[in-house]
């Protein structure tokens, strides 16, 4: 019988979340990302329960927002590898994307849906794979 894949709390432990959290909205800040779009990122979380993982009071987070939070962390890896200027790594989420219907990334990442940071991941996945 094959092994329950585990959940993304069970692979983070709870000791951790606050520092996921760290790393993702120093993330934003170097994307120029604003509250509103990185509470949209995390999942639309109550605007209280944000300021509080914000100001580093992380309790154990939700699966999809340790989801959500790996998916940001994929992405901004991929582009460090595949930019040698962290400004112009920094900078793709910004850039209208034609694979993206000509919106940025960043607007794709902020449609709401965990599918949307996928689609996202997977991009910079694929351009990053040379590199792999």
């Amino acid at each position: 019988m094959p092994a329950k894949p585990q959940t993304a709390s069970e692979l983070v432990p709870a000791d951790r979340h606050g520092l996921a959290l760290e790393g993702f909205f120093r993330i934003m800040a170097r994307w120029g990302v604003g509250n509103g779009d990185a509470r949209r990122i995390l999942g639309n979380p109550a605007e209280r329960t944000f300021f509080q993982w914000k100001s580093g009071k992380a309790a154990r987070l939700p699966d999809d927002t340790l989801r959500r939070i790996g998916y940001v962390a994929g992405i901004w890896k991929a582009l460090q590898i595949v930019y040698s200027d962290a400004a112009l790594a920094d900078g793709w989420v910004l850039r209208p994307n034609r694979s993206f219907a000509g919106q940025t990334p960043l607007a794709r990442m902020t449609a709401g849906d965990v599918t949307d940071l996928a689609a996202v991941r997977a991009y910079v996945d694929a351009a990053r794979a040379p590199w792999s």
